[in-house]
């Protein structure tokens, strides 16, 4: 079961393909944001899900709501995935898998990253969450519910 709405985001710093670290109280603080968690770059359910949120990018924007997705593969995969899709959003690495794990985004024995999506708001309190594994497209549609409702 993924984190529920009300409850603290847990804070995190992870290597962005920004270049530095994202740190969600230091990055996300006073605006809301969206993370995505999915297993890894260049599959085929991942790539569809990374196109459809660059792909309402835009819509995320003019909410001023940043997006950033997590998976555990490395920064320079995560450059190539960014680079050959064009994603307008920074990809984190969580190599080790702990947050991952704090977010109830793992799974066990395989410690893979299951693709759960949360809504946190400017004071880092979860708005809004979303949890399938085979489904992309309903993860940004959840999201915009959530934003324009």
């Amino acid at each position: 079961m993924a984190l529920k709405k009300g409850q603290k985001a847990p804070d995190f710093t992870l290597p962005s393909t920004s270049g530095g670290n994202f740190t969600l109280s230091k990055n996300a603080s006073s605006k809301p944001c969206v993370i995505y968690f999915y297993p890894k770059d260049f599959t085929k359910v991942c790539t569809a899900e990374a196109c459809d949120f660059r792909d309402q990018f835009e819509a995320f924007r003019e909410l001023d709501i940043q997006v950033v997705g997590i998976s555990r593969d490395t920064i320079t995969t995560h450059h190539k995935f960014k680079k050959e899709h064009k994603l307008p959003f920074e990809l984190l690495s969580d190599a080790s898998g702990k947050v991952c794990k704090s977010y109830d985004a793992l799974i066990p024995i395989v410690n893979m990253p299951k693709r759960v999506t949360y809504f946190i708001d400017g004071n880092q309190i979860i708005q809004g969450v979303y949890s399938d594994m085979f489904e992309s497209k309903k993860h940004v549609d959840e999201m915009m519910k959530h934003l324009k409702g």
